[in-house]
């Protein structure tokens, strides 16, 4: 009977996670949305040094949640960028909540433990946590503390030590994935309270006492994370106590209403304004209180609404404004705020109705089968049809601005998208709406700025950047973004001063650090520049262009093998660094390795055939080295005939041009090239150079082609 009945639930939990699966199957092909690229492994972290950053570099991930990014570490090794897997696991750790939820009510025996189950697995709320990547934190954290939960409760029976280390080893995993999950204590011991009636010191609190303790350390150290890192200071997070206890009254109760009646969810909701002089503002916490004590009241009877009412709002907590997190800059609750806390108002629902449905065998059953079957293909088709939202970044943040057109947050992120994409002046336009909806945002005119640049418009580029510091100093990017536009204009000092202050507020920012670097070479102090590309690539060593900047700082130093060295690795990450193997080519020339430069100059005509200078530059070779090996006349005259096509007005090419026609013996059309050479050197006012080209047009009237080292 017993293995009957384990078989009938292993086929109902099948059955359950193929409907979630199909349920989900309009998101299996979403792209990348908010935050998906900083959690699919970025290019940096993508080695076995990354794996180590990730665990022990402090900064190097978006959250220090080590296990969860180690988890993205694996599934890049597995799939790449392929954005189904991720899709497909993200369902698949929801589909195991699911099922370890009802496990955890079945031990519990809790009424109605697979409906619940079934109602958490098909329920729209969590779309949010399933279908977006980046809260593969809410799923991986969410199968953890539930197998936390689960082992504990089997050691509360049986009190054996190997129980209680697995406990608290899972209860440490599920900690480094989300930090939400350092309520799993309370929540034990509000489920042994609902058990028994009372607490045991001794039994029930002691053995709990050390995931107290862990669960408090890792909460402050995301609290010092949010501040740290993101910044979570200024007007949007300045509240009062009692603005807090209004802001969690509401939150709490805004919640339990999106699992009750789930439409509409936004992926981005209006920021409530929390006024302690508006009177009905405080109905929200008093009706908390209320419940509270309604729940109290009643315990003699039932515990099970206390317990339920207690696990919610206890698992809610750290989200209900106590504790400032990034997201109340914009929004003051979100979807997957709630995905472990609705556990415990969906169980007093499922078990309500279980029970209720008994009182009346013959038909009470049946009825309740039909009731749960219309609700759960109800939440499904909903669940579906929010899920479409998640196709790619432009679906989401269209749908979110018609749901929510006061949400300058998505207006931003709509322009960033729209900026990729080559669209500058939609993208424009949702920056600009993003500023008349809130005129304060330093980060709307940081990116309307960048679009500015983009365009070309490097004045008004300028202006936005400035008015982006104006508003928040501590922005590092404007800073970052204002001394590329002054360096581009020729301001290179006050350029400097701005990188400085980008590194100044965050030491880890290579793209400055490179910046920098930059902006000192062109002043030649190449010693500093050169210490900054170095701390840049210590910070990302896969950055192809900084390689190259420091390959060209070295080679200036006549540090040339180690410049070597740095050309190849840019080359390496970037096959297609046409720079990189340019600059490679000519260093090499110089040192008189000249058939490995060819091999580079060809390789940057294979990227851009039509690349004038490098044309010029193999025709040289091929017309004046004085190793007959690596002339050919004709090749020569051929190279030089197109660069001189592309770039007509230059006398250099003109030059190799007539070389190369002497080297081929075509001595009148090399006269005829070098006087065009010695013309153009002269209108632009190149009198040396002048001078040397007529030499070189007296050599070929004479019939007598051109001979250099290499070193030219």
């Amino acid at each position: 009977m017993v293995s009957s009945s384990r078989r009938v639930n292993w086929l109902v939990a099948a059955a359950l996670g193929a409907v979630v699966f199909l349920v989900y199957q309009p998101c299996w092909q979403g792209g990348l949305v908010w935050d998906d690229d900083a959690h699919v492994t970025p290019v940096v972290l993508r080695s076995w040094n990354g794996l180590y950053r990730i665990w022990f570099d402090v900064g190097a991930t978006v959250q220090h949640y080590p296990l969860l990014h180690t988890a993205f570490w694996v599934e890049h090794r597995l799939w790449g960028d392929a954005v189904l897997g991720y899709h497909l696991l993200n369902i698949g750790l929801h589909c195991l909540t699911a099922i370890l939820a009802w496990a955890v009510m079945r031990r519990l025996t809790v009424p109605g433990a697979p409906l619940a189950a079934a109602i958490f697995a098909l329920h729209p709320v969590h779309v949010e946590s399933v279908a977006w990547i980046a809260e593969q934190k809410n799923t991986l954290s969410a199968v953890l503390y539930l197998s936390a939960m689960l082992v504990y409760l089997r050691f509360d029976r049986s009190r054996k030590a190997t129980l209680y280390l697995g406990a608290f080893g899972l209860f440490v995993l599920a900690l480094l994935s989300k930090t939400v999950t350092a309520t799993l204590p309370g929540a034990l011991l509000v489920i042994f309270w609902w058990q028994r009636g009372r607490l045991s010191w001794r039994r029930d609190a002691l053995p709990l006492l050390p995931f107290l303790l862990v669960g408090a350390g890792a909460g402050l150290i995301t609290t010092w994370w949010e501040l740290q890192y993101n910044r979570c200071v200024g007007p949007e997070f300045d509240m009062t106590w009692v603005q807090r206890l209004l802001l969690a009254g509401r939150a709490a109760w805004f919640h339990v209403g999106k699992l009750f009646w789930p439409a509409p969810l936004t992926f981005i909701y209006p920021r409530w304004k929390v006024d302690p002089g508006a009177v009905w503002q405080y109905a929200f916490p008093l009706a908390a209180a209320a419940l509270l004590v309604l729940s109290w009241a009643v315990r003699r009877r039932t515990r099970a609404p206390l317990a339920a009412v207690l696990f919610f709002g206890g698992t809610l907590f750290p989200t209900l404004g106590f504790f400032n997190l990034y997201t109340f800059r914009y929004s003051l609750v979100a979807n997957h705020y709630q995905y472990l806390a609705s556990l415990g108002i969906i169980a007093l629902v499922a078990a309500g109705g279980t029970l209720w449905s008994r009182r009346w065998p013959r038909w009470g059953v049946r009825a309740g089968y039909a009731a749960c079957l219309v609700v759960l293909a109800i939440l499904a088709a909903m669940s579906s049809r929010q899920s479409r939202m998640y196709a790619d970044v432009e679906t989401l943040y269209r749908t979110t601005i018609e749901e929510n057109p006061g949400c300058w947050m998505a207006h931003i992120n709509l322009g960033l998208a729209l900026a990729d994409r080559g669209e500058l002046d939609a993208a424009i336009g949702h920056h600009l709406e993003a500023i008349r909806l809130d005129g304060r945002n330093s980060a709307a005119y940081n990116n309307l700025g960048r679009a500015y640049a983009a365009q070309g418009r490097v004045e008004e580029a300028i202006s936005s950047y400035r008015k982006a510091i104006s508003l928040d100093d501590k922005n590092g990017a404007a800073h970052d973004n204002l001394g590329i536009a002054l360096a581009a204009q020729g301001m290179v000092e006050e350029a400097i001063t701005h990188f400085r202050e980008a590194i100044r507020l965050d030491r880890r920012n290579d793209v400055a650090h490179s910046n920098l670097g930059v902006a000192l070479a062109t002043q030649g102090k190449l010693e500093e520049a050169i210490g900054h590309y170095r701390e840049a690539i210590r910070l990302d060593d896969q950055n192809s262009n900084v390689h190259n900047n420091l390959g060209i700082a070295l080679a200036a130093q006549g540090k040339f093998e180690e410049a070597i060295g740095h050309y190849r690795e840019a080359i390496r990450l970037r096959d297609d660094n046409d720079e990189a193997h340019r600059r490679l080519g000519a260093l090499l020339v110089w040192l008189g390795r000249v058939e490995e430069a060819i091999a580079e100059y060809e390789e940057v005509l294979r990227i851009r055939p039509d690349e004038a200078m490098t044309l010029n530059d193999i025709a040289w070779i091929r017309s004046t080295h004085p190793d007959p090996r690596f002339r050919d006349g004709a090749e020569a005259a051929r190279l030089a005939r197109r660069a001189v096509e592309l770039s007509p007005d230059h006398p250099d090419f003109w030059d190799t041009l007539a070389a190369a026609y002497a080297e081929a013996g075509w001595f009148p059309q090399a006269g005829e090239a070098a006087r065009k050479a010695v013309e153009l050197a002269e209108r632009q006012g190149k009198q040396a150079l002048a001078e040397s080209m007529e030499a070189r047009l007296r050599l070929y009237e004479a019939g007598m082609p051109f001979r250099v080292t290499p070193s030219r």
